[in-house]
Protein backbone atom coordinates (compact mmCIF):
# COMPACT_ATOMS: atom_id res chain seq x y z
CA UNK A 1 0.00 0.00 0.00
CA UNK A 2 1.47 3.25 -1.06
CA UNK A 3 1.24 6.00 1.41
CA UNK A 4 3.93 8.31 0.84
CA UNK A 5 5.65 10.39 -1.87
CA UNK A 6 8.54 12.49 -1.94
CA UNK A 7 7.48 14.71 -4.88
CA UNK A 8 4.96 17.06 -3.06
CA UNK A 9 6.48 20.36 -1.43
CA UNK A 10 7.12 21.04 2.49
CA UNK A 11 6.14 20.69 4.61
CA UNK A 12 3.13 18.50 3.01
CA UNK A 13 6.40 16.40 1.89
CA UNK A 14 3.62 12.51 1.98
CA UNK A 15 0.97 11.60 0.08
CA UNK A 16 -0.67 10.87 3.37
CA UNK A 17 0.14 14.44 4.44
CA UNK A 18 -1.33 15.44 1.23
CA UNK A 19 -4.44 13.52 2.04
CA UNK A 20 -4.68 14.65 5.27
CA UNK A 21 -4.32 18.63 4.19
CA UNK A 22 -7.40 17.32 1.61
CA UNK A 23 -9.62 16.32 4.56
CA UNK A 24 -8.53 19.46 6.89
CA UNK A 25 -9.63 21.49 3.39
CA UNK A 26 -13.36 19.55 3.09
CA UNK A 27 -13.69 19.89 6.97
CA UNK A 28 -12.75 23.54 6.67
CA UNK A 29 -15.08 24.19 3.96
CA UNK A 30 -17.82 22.46 5.19
CA UNK A 31 -17.54 24.59 8.50
CA UNK A 32 -17.80 27.75 6.76
CA UNK A 33 -21.02 26.28 4.85
CA UNK A 34 -22.16 25.74 8.13
CA UNK A 35 -21.59 29.48 9.48
CA UNK A 36 -22.25 31.10 6.30
CA UNK A 37 -26.40 28.90 6.86
CA UNK A 38 -26.26 30.16 10.56
CA UNK A 39 -25.18 33.47 9.21
CA UNK A 40 -28.15 33.94 6.52
CA UNK A 41 -30.72 32.26 8.82
CA UNK A 42 -30.11 35.07 12.16
CA UNK A 43 -29.91 37.99 9.50
CA UNK A 44 -26.34 38.44 11.35
CA UNK A 45 -24.96 39.51 7.86
CA UNK A 46 -26.79 42.95 7.82
CA UNK A 47 -24.28 43.69 10.82
CA UNK A 48 -21.50 44.27 8.41
CA UNK A 49 -22.08 46.71 5.49
CA UNK A 50 -18.26 46.85 4.42
CA UNK A 51 -15.95 44.35 3.11
CA UNK A 52 -13.67 42.90 3.54
CA UNK A 53 -13.46 44.16 7.34
CA UNK A 54 -16.73 44.65 8.90
CA UNK A 55 -18.06 47.80 10.38
CA UNK A 56 -21.09 47.92 11.95
CA UNK A 57 -24.39 49.88 11.07
CA UNK A 58 -24.86 52.97 12.78
CA UNK A 59 -28.12 51.29 14.49
CA UNK A 60 -26.05 48.05 15.27
CA UNK A 61 -27.83 44.79 15.70
CA UNK A 62 -27.27 42.15 18.37
CA UNK A 63 -23.14 41.68 19.97
CA UNK A 64 -24.21 37.96 19.04
CA UNK A 65 -25.07 38.69 15.48
CA UNK A 66 -21.53 40.85 14.88
CA UNK A 67 -19.78 37.73 16.55
CA UNK A 68 -21.47 35.85 14.00
CA UNK A 69 -20.51 37.96 11.19
CA UNK A 70 -16.81 38.34 12.22
CA UNK A 71 -16.82 34.74 13.04
CA UNK A 72 -17.73 34.29 8.83
CA UNK A 73 -15.40 36.09 7.92
CA UNK A 74 -12.35 34.86 10.27
CA UNK A 75 -13.51 31.68 8.79
CA UNK A 76 -13.17 32.60 5.35
CA UNK A 77 -9.68 33.99 5.27
CA UNK A 78 -8.62 30.87 7.56
CA UNK A 79 -10.37 28.45 4.73
CA UNK A 80 -8.86 30.21 2.05
CA UNK A 81 -5.73 29.78 3.87
CA UNK A 82 -6.30 26.01 3.24
CA UNK A 83 -7.65 26.09 0.17
CA UNK A 84 -4.40 28.07 -1.06
CA UNK A 85 -2.28 25.46 0.53
CA UNK A 86 -4.23 22.31 -1.11
CA UNK A 87 -4.17 23.83 -4.89
CA UNK A 88 -0.12 24.64 -4.54
CA UNK A 89 0.53 21.32 -3.34
CA UNK A 90 -1.78 19.57 -5.90
CA UNK A 91 0.35 21.47 -8.64
CA UNK A 92 3.66 21.02 -7.40
CA UNK A 93 2.82 17.28 -6.08
CA UNK A 94 2.55 13.80 -7.33
CA UNK A 95 -1.26 14.01 -7.85
CA UNK A 96 -3.45 12.29 -10.46
CA UNK A 97 -5.12 14.89 -13.19
CA UNK A 98 -8.19 14.34 -11.92
CA UNK A 99 -7.43 15.47 -8.30
CA UNK A 100 -5.34 17.83 -9.50
CA UNK A 101 -8.15 19.63 -11.71
CA UNK A 102 -10.61 19.17 -9.20
CA UNK A 103 -8.68 20.54 -6.00
CA UNK A 104 -8.58 23.41 -8.97
CA UNK A 105 -11.90 23.78 -9.80
CA UNK A 106 -12.73 24.09 -5.52
CA UNK A 107 -10.16 27.04 -5.22
CA UNK A 108 -11.69 29.31 -8.41
CA UNK A 109 -15.10 28.37 -7.25
CA UNK A 110 -13.98 29.40 -3.86
CA UNK A 111 -12.53 32.99 -5.05
CA UNK A 112 -15.71 33.42 -6.91
CA UNK A 113 -17.88 32.65 -3.99
CA UNK A 114 -15.57 35.14 -1.56
CA UNK A 115 -16.47 37.90 -4.59
CA UNK A 116 -20.34 37.17 -4.87
CA UNK A 117 -19.56 37.19 -0.50
CA UNK A 118 -17.94 41.15 -1.20
CA UNK A 119 -20.61 42.25 -3.30
CA UNK A 120 -23.46 40.99 -0.93
CA UNK A 121 -22.30 42.18 2.27
CA UNK A 122 -21.52 45.85 0.08
CA UNK A 123 -23.87 46.47 -2.28
CA UNK A 124 -27.09 43.99 -0.85
CA UNK A 125 -28.67 40.57 -1.32
CA UNK A 126 -30.83 42.14 -3.74
CA UNK A 127 -27.88 42.44 -6.26
CA UNK A 128 -26.96 38.72 -6.33
CA UNK A 129 -29.10 35.54 -7.52
CA UNK A 130 -30.62 34.28 -4.39
CA UNK A 131 -28.62 30.76 -3.22
CA UNK A 132 -25.55 31.61 -5.25
CA UNK A 133 -23.39 32.20 -2.45
CA UNK A 134 -24.66 28.85 -1.04
CA UNK A 135 -24.60 26.94 -4.92
CA UNK A 136 -21.00 28.14 -4.82
CA UNK A 137 -20.07 27.06 -1.52
CA UNK A 138 -21.62 23.54 -1.91
CA UNK A 139 -20.00 22.91 -5.26
CA UNK A 140 -16.57 23.61 -4.22
CA UNK A 141 -17.17 21.40 -1.37
CA UNK A 142 -18.03 19.08 -3.11
CA UNK A 143 -14.73 19.31 -5.83
CA UNK A 144 -12.32 19.05 -2.72
CA UNK A 145 -14.29 15.97 -1.64
CA UNK A 146 -14.08 14.55 -4.76
CA UNK A 147 -10.35 15.14 -4.99
CA UNK A 148 -10.34 13.18 -1.31
CA UNK A 149 -12.00 10.43 -2.24
CA UNK A 150 -9.82 10.39 -5.23
CA UNK A 151 -6.73 10.54 -3.72
CA UNK A 152 -7.40 8.19 -1.17
CA UNK A 153 -8.07 5.29 -4.07
CA UNK A 154 -4.77 5.92 -5.01
CA UNK A 155 -3.04 6.12 -2.29
CA UNK A 156 -4.51 3.37 -0.49
CA UNK A 157 -6.65 1.38 -2.60
CA UNK A 158 -5.58 -2.10 -4.18
CA UNK A 159 -7.24 -3.08 -7.84
CA UNK A 160 -8.50 -5.75 -7.46
CA UNK A 161 -9.69 -6.87 -3.56
CA UNK A 162 -13.51 -7.50 -4.19
CA UNK A 163 -14.56 -11.17 -2.13
CA UNK A 164 -16.07 -14.27 -4.25
CA UNK A 165 -19.30 -15.00 -2.70
CA UNK A 166 -19.40 -18.68 -1.82
CA UNK A 167 -22.54 -20.98 -2.55
CA UNK A 168 -24.15 -21.62 0.93
CA UNK A 169 -23.08 -24.65 2.55
CA UNK A 170 -25.41 -27.69 1.77
CA UNK A 171 -26.04 -30.13 5.14
CA UNK A 172 -23.78 -33.10 4.79
CA UNK A 173 -26.27 -35.87 5.09
CA UNK A 174 -22.99 -38.58 6.73
CA UNK A 175 -23.09 -35.74 9.58
CA UNK A 176 -26.38 -36.74 11.36
CA UNK A 177 -28.88 -34.80 12.61
CA UNK A 178 -27.83 -32.05 14.65
CA UNK A 179 -28.07 -32.41 18.65
CA UNK A 180 -31.23 -30.78 19.84
CA UNK A 181 -30.60 -27.12 21.04
CA UNK A 182 -30.97 -27.66 25.03
CA UNK A 183 -33.41 -25.41 26.76
CA UNK A 184 -32.73 -24.74 30.97
CA UNK A 185 -34.86 -27.00 33.18
CA UNK A 186 -36.94 -24.29 34.96
CA UNK A 187 -40.33 -22.50 33.78
CA UNK A 188 -38.72 -19.25 34.69
CA UNK A 189 -35.63 -19.59 33.01
CA UNK A 190 -37.13 -20.45 29.72
CA UNK A 191 -39.92 -18.03 29.94
CA UNK A 192 -37.37 -15.52 30.43
CA UNK A 193 -34.96 -17.17 27.73
CA UNK A 194 -37.92 -16.90 25.27
CA UNK A 195 -39.53 -13.63 26.25
CA UNK A 196 -35.74 -12.51 25.16
CA UNK A 197 -35.58 -13.96 21.97
CA UNK A 198 -38.87 -12.73 21.04
CA UNK A 199 -37.74 -9.29 22.22
CA UNK A 200 -34.41 -9.89 19.94
CA UNK A 201 -36.60 -10.41 17.28
CA UNK A 202 -37.91 -6.96 17.11
CA UNK A 203 -34.48 -5.74 16.85
CA UNK A 204 -34.13 -3.13 19.47
CA UNK A 205 -30.85 -1.57 18.78
CA UNK A 206 -32.74 0.28 15.67
CA UNK A 207 -35.38 1.28 17.74
CA UNK A 208 -33.55 4.28 19.60
CA UNK A 209 -31.95 5.52 16.55
CA UNK A 210 -35.46 5.72 14.41
CA UNK A 211 -37.30 6.76 17.05
CA UNK A 212 -35.00 10.05 17.45
CA UNK A 213 -35.71 10.47 13.65
CA UNK A 214 -39.58 10.86 14.39
CA UNK A 215 -39.05 12.71 17.54
CA UNK A 216 -37.01 14.97 14.97
CA UNK A 217 -39.45 15.04 12.60
CA UNK A 218 -42.03 15.59 15.21
CA UNK A 219 -39.98 18.50 16.75
CA UNK A 220 -39.35 20.44 13.15
CA UNK A 221 -43.50 20.22 12.82
CA UNK A 222 -44.75 21.17 16.02
CA UNK A 223 -41.56 23.29 17.81
CA UNK A 224 -42.36 23.97 21.29
CA UNK A 225 -46.37 23.27 21.04
CA UNK A 226 -45.51 19.37 20.56
CA UNK A 227 -48.06 17.36 22.88
CA UNK A 228 -47.45 14.28 25.14
CA UNK A 229 -49.79 12.42 23.65
CA UNK A 230 -48.98 12.94 20.26
CA UNK A 231 -44.97 11.96 21.16
CA UNK A 232 -46.50 9.06 23.07
CA UNK A 233 -48.28 7.91 20.19
CA UNK A 234 -45.95 8.41 17.41
CA UNK A 235 -43.05 6.62 18.91
CA UNK A 236 -45.20 3.79 20.49
CA UNK A 237 -46.83 3.09 16.66
CA UNK A 238 -42.97 3.68 15.59
CA UNK A 239 -41.72 0.65 18.35
CA UNK A 240 -44.27 -1.18 17.14
CA UNK A 241 -43.16 -1.02 13.93
CA UNK A 242 -39.98 -1.55 14.08
CA UNK A 243 -40.48 -4.61 16.04
CA UNK A 244 -42.87 -6.13 13.08
CA UNK A 245 -40.31 -4.91 10.57
CA UNK A 246 -37.29 -6.99 12.16
CA UNK A 247 -39.44 -10.11 13.09
CA UNK A 248 -40.09 -10.63 9.20
CA UNK A 249 -36.71 -10.14 8.47
CA UNK A 250 -36.08 -12.99 11.17
CA UNK A 251 -37.93 -15.65 9.29
CA UNK A 252 -37.47 -14.24 5.73
CA UNK A 253 -33.74 -14.54 6.59
CA UNK A 254 -33.90 -17.32 8.85
CA UNK A 255 -31.78 -19.76 6.48
CA UNK A 256 -29.27 -17.64 5.57
CA UNK A 257 -28.24 -16.10 8.78
CA UNK A 258 -27.25 -19.68 9.90
CA UNK A 259 -24.60 -19.40 7.37
CA UNK A 260 -23.26 -16.07 8.92
CA UNK A 261 -21.29 -16.20 12.33
CA UNK A 262 -22.86 -12.72 13.42
CA UNK A 263 -26.37 -13.74 12.45
CA UNK A 264 -25.95 -17.80 13.36
CA UNK A 265 -27.37 -17.19 16.99
CA UNK A 266 -30.86 -15.51 16.21
CA UNK A 267 -33.94 -17.37 17.76
CA UNK A 268 -35.40 -18.48 14.23
CA UNK A 269 -31.36 -19.38 12.70
CA UNK A 270 -31.60 -21.48 16.18
CA UNK A 271 -34.97 -22.86 16.08
CA UNK A 272 -35.65 -21.06 19.58
CA UNK A 273 -38.90 -19.78 17.89
CA UNK A 274 -41.03 -21.63 15.56
CA UNK A 275 -41.70 -20.16 12.21
CA UNK A 276 -45.56 -19.89 12.76
CA UNK A 277 -45.29 -18.40 16.11
CA UNK A 278 -43.02 -15.67 14.63
CA UNK A 279 -45.16 -14.79 12.02
CA UNK A 280 -48.12 -14.89 14.46
CA UNK A 281 -45.97 -12.34 16.97
CA UNK A 282 -45.10 -9.97 13.78
CA UNK A 283 -49.02 -9.86 12.68
CA UNK A 284 -50.06 -8.85 16.24
CA UNK A 285 -47.40 -6.28 16.20
CA UNK A 286 -48.60 -4.63 12.88
CA UNK A 287 -51.98 -4.56 13.96
CA UNK A 288 -50.60 -3.16 17.35
CA UNK A 289 -48.35 -0.72 15.84
CA UNK A 290 -51.94 0.34 12.86
CA UNK A 291 -54.00 0.76 15.70
CA UNK A 292 -52.17 3.11 17.51
CA UNK A 293 -51.13 5.31 14.60
CA UNK A 294 -54.80 5.53 13.96
CA UNK A 295 -55.26 7.07 16.72
CA UNK A 296 -53.03 10.36 15.42
CA UNK A 297 -54.52 10.20 12.18
CA UNK A 298 -54.74 7.78 8.24
CA UNK A 299 -51.77 9.51 6.77
CA UNK A 300 -49.35 8.05 9.54
CA UNK A 301 -50.80 4.89 9.85
CA UNK A 302 -50.18 4.56 5.94
CA UNK A 303 -46.77 5.51 6.02
CA UNK A 304 -45.94 3.34 9.21
CA UNK A 305 -47.65 0.06 7.05
CA UNK A 306 -45.41 1.39 4.23
CA UNK A 307 -42.09 1.13 6.31
CA UNK A 308 -42.96 -2.46 7.71
CA UNK A 309 -43.56 -3.21 3.92
CA UNK A 310 -40.57 -1.96 2.61
CA UNK A 311 -38.19 -3.30 4.88
CA UNK A 312 -39.43 -6.92 5.57
CA UNK A 313 -40.59 -7.65 1.33
CA UNK A 314 -38.98 -4.99 -0.84
CA UNK A 315 -35.65 -4.51 1.39
CA UNK A 316 -35.22 -8.49 2.62
CA UNK A 317 -36.88 -10.21 -0.36
CA UNK A 318 -35.98 -8.14 -3.61
CA UNK A 319 -32.64 -5.64 -2.64
CA UNK A 320 -30.66 -7.28 0.15
CA UNK A 321 -30.19 -10.42 -1.46
CA UNK A 322 -29.99 -9.35 -5.39
CA UNK A 323 -28.49 -5.59 -6.36
CA UNK A 324 -25.60 -4.24 -4.73
CA UNK A 325 -27.49 -1.07 -4.64
CA UNK A 326 -29.36 -2.90 -1.40
CA UNK A 327 -28.07 -0.67 0.86
CA UNK A 328 -28.40 3.08 -0.56
CA UNK A 329 -32.39 2.41 -1.72
CA UNK A 330 -33.26 0.82 1.75
CA UNK A 331 -32.00 3.86 3.26
CA UNK A 332 -35.55 4.76 2.71
CA UNK A 333 -37.06 2.48 5.43
CA UNK A 334 -34.74 4.46 7.85
CA UNK A 335 -36.25 8.12 6.46
CA UNK A 336 -39.67 6.97 6.44
CA UNK A 337 -39.57 8.22 10.44
CA UNK A 338 -38.71 11.41 9.91
CA UNK A 339 -42.31 11.71 7.59
CA UNK A 340 -44.06 9.89 10.07
CA UNK A 341 -43.05 11.96 12.46
CA UNK A 342 -43.93 15.35 10.64
CA UNK A 343 -47.38 13.51 9.61
CA UNK A 344 -48.13 12.43 12.98
CA UNK A 345 -48.59 17.14 13.98
CA UNK A 346 -49.70 18.02 10.55
CA UNK A 347 -51.71 15.12 8.31
CA UNK A 348 -49.58 16.19 5.45
CA UNK A 349 -45.75 15.94 4.35
CA UNK A 350 -44.03 18.81 4.31
CA UNK A 351 -40.66 20.20 2.64
CA UNK A 352 -38.63 20.19 6.16
CA UNK A 353 -39.62 16.52 6.83
CA UNK A 354 -38.34 15.96 3.41
CA UNK A 355 -34.53 17.45 3.97
CA UNK A 356 -34.72 15.29 7.02
CA UNK A 357 -35.83 12.15 5.34
CA UNK A 358 -32.59 12.85 2.95
CA UNK A 359 -30.29 13.76 5.16
CA UNK A 360 -31.24 10.06 6.75
CA UNK A 361 -31.48 8.74 3.34
CA UNK A 362 -28.08 10.03 2.60
CA UNK A 363 -26.43 8.94 5.75
CA UNK A 364 -27.70 5.38 5.70
CA UNK A 365 -24.73 3.82 3.04
CA UNK A 366 -21.93 6.57 4.56
CA UNK A 367 -23.34 4.31 8.00
CA UNK A 368 -24.15 0.65 6.83
CA UNK A 369 -20.70 0.47 3.85
CA UNK A 370 -18.82 0.52 7.29
CA UNK A 371 -20.23 -2.97 8.41
CA UNK A 372 -20.41 -4.40 5.53
CA UNK A 373 -16.76 -3.96 5.60
CA UNK A 374 -16.30 -5.49 9.02
CA UNK A 375 -18.47 -8.47 7.95
CA UNK A 376 -17.01 -8.85 4.16
CA UNK A 377 -16.59 -12.72 5.14
CA UNK A 378 -19.69 -13.30 6.50
CA UNK A 379 -22.07 -11.64 4.06
CA UNK A 380 -19.83 -13.57 1.40
CA UNK A 381 -20.85 -16.64 2.92
CA UNK A 382 -24.40 -15.49 2.94
CA UNK A 383 -24.22 -14.63 -0.64
CA UNK A 384 -25.75 -11.05 -0.31
CA UNK A 385 -24.41 -9.00 -2.64
CA UNK A 386 -22.76 -6.13 -0.91
CA UNK A 387 -20.34 -3.37 -2.20
CA UNK A 388 -17.50 -4.91 -0.82
CA UNK A 389 -18.19 -8.40 -1.97
CA UNK A 390 -19.14 -7.16 -5.18
CA UNK A 391 -17.14 -3.87 -6.17
CA UNK A 392 -14.55 -4.39 -3.30
CA UNK A 393 -12.67 -2.40 -0.29
CA UNK A 394 -10.98 0.59 -2.06
CA UNK A 395 -14.29 0.96 -3.73
CA UNK A 396 -16.29 0.98 -0.81
CA UNK A 397 -14.15 2.99 1.20
CA UNK A 398 -14.28 6.03 -1.75
CA UNK A 399 -18.38 5.33 -1.53
CA UNK A 400 -18.53 5.91 2.59
CA UNK A 401 -16.74 9.42 1.55
CA UNK A 402 -19.00 10.20 -0.79
CA UNK A 403 -21.73 9.59 1.07
CA UNK A 404 -20.70 11.36 4.01
CA UNK A 405 -20.15 14.42 2.09
CA UNK A 406 -23.78 14.14 0.28
CA UNK A 407 -25.36 13.86 3.72
CA UNK A 408 -23.21 17.26 5.12
CA UNK A 409 -24.42 18.77 2.40
CA UNK A 410 -28.01 17.70 3.28
CA UNK A 411 -27.70 18.59 6.78
CA UNK A 412 -27.06 22.31 5.55
CA UNK A 413 -29.66 21.78 3.10
CA UNK A 414 -31.84 20.72 6.47
CA UNK A 415 -30.53 24.22 8.14
CA UNK A 416 -31.40 26.78 5.27
CA UNK A 417 -35.17 25.18 5.07
CA UNK A 418 -35.73 25.41 9.18
CA UNK A 419 -35.00 27.59 11.60
CA UNK A 420 -32.26 25.41 12.88
CA UNK A 421 -29.67 27.85 14.68
CA UNK A 422 -26.01 27.61 16.43
CA UNK A 423 -26.65 24.19 18.41
CA UNK A 424 -27.27 22.33 15.33
CA UNK A 425 -25.01 24.38 13.13
CA UNK A 426 -22.34 23.68 16.00
CA UNK A 427 -22.97 20.02 16.38
CA UNK A 428 -23.19 19.07 12.66
CA UNK A 429 -20.18 20.99 12.34
CA UNK A 430 -18.44 18.91 14.98
CA UNK A 431 -19.61 15.46 14.51
CA UNK A 432 -19.57 15.55 10.72
CA UNK A 433 -15.88 16.54 10.85
CA UNK A 434 -14.80 13.58 13.15
CA UNK A 435 -16.88 11.18 11.10
CA UNK A 436 -15.81 12.34 7.73
CA UNK A 437 -11.91 11.82 9.61
CA UNK A 438 -12.64 8.55 11.22
CA UNK A 439 -13.66 7.62 7.26
CA UNK A 440 -10.22 8.77 5.79
CA UNK A 441 -8.53 7.11 9.30
CA UNK A 442 -10.26 3.88 7.63
CA UNK A 443 -8.82 4.15 4.46
CA UNK A 444 -5.32 3.71 5.98
CA UNK A 445 -5.46 1.23 8.71
CA UNK A 446 -7.84 -1.13 6.86
CA UNK A 447 -8.71 -2.91 9.83
CA UNK A 448 -11.91 -4.78 11.02
CA UNK A 449 -11.46 -2.22 14.69
CA UNK A 450 -11.21 1.01 11.96
CA UNK A 451 -14.09 -0.37 10.26
CA UNK A 452 -15.98 0.12 13.35
CA UNK A 453 -14.64 3.29 14.86
CA UNK A 454 -16.27 4.87 11.34
CA UNK A 455 -19.69 3.03 12.47
CA UNK A 456 -20.02 4.12 15.94
CA UNK A 457 -18.67 7.70 14.26
CA UNK A 458 -21.75 7.58 12.11
CA UNK A 459 -23.89 6.38 14.97
CA UNK A 460 -22.42 9.70 17.18
CA UNK A 461 -23.21 11.94 14.09
CA UNK A 462 -26.38 10.82 13.74
CA UNK A 463 -27.51 11.00 16.94
CA UNK A 464 -25.76 13.95 18.02
CA UNK A 465 -27.88 16.20 14.91
CA UNK A 466 -31.25 14.89 15.56
CA UNK A 467 -30.73 15.71 19.46
CA UNK A 468 -29.52 18.89 18.07
CA UNK A 469 -32.79 19.46 15.79
CA UNK A 470 -34.63 18.60 18.56
CA UNK A 471 -33.45 20.95 21.58
CA UNK A 472 -33.22 24.08 18.78
CA UNK A 473 -36.82 23.10 17.92
CA UNK A 474 -38.08 22.50 20.96
CA UNK A 475 -36.22 24.87 23.93
CA UNK A 476 -34.72 27.78 21.96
Amino acid sequence: MATASSSFPRPIGTRQRFSALLAATALGVYLLLIIGATTSLTNAASACSTWPMCHAPADPLSQTELAIAWGHRIAAVLVGLLVAATAISAVLGDVSTRVRGAVLVGAVLYVVQVGVGAVTATVGPAAIVPGLHLTLGVVTFTAIVLALAWDLEIATGSENDTIEAEPLEEADPEAGTPAPRTLPDGRLARARLTAFAYFKMMKPRLMWLLCLVAAAGMALAAGPALTADVIVATLGGGVLAIGASGTFNHVLERDVDQQMSRTADRPLATDLIPVRNALAFGGLLTVASLAVFLTINALAAALGLAAIVFYSVVYTLVLKPNTVQNTVIGGLAGALPALIGWAAVTNEIGLPALALAGVIFLWTPAHFYNLALAYKDDYARGGFPMMPVVRGETETRKHIIYYIAATLVGTIGLAWITDLGAIYAATVALFGGIFLWAAVDLHFEQTEAAAFRSFHASNAFLGAVLVAVLVDALVV
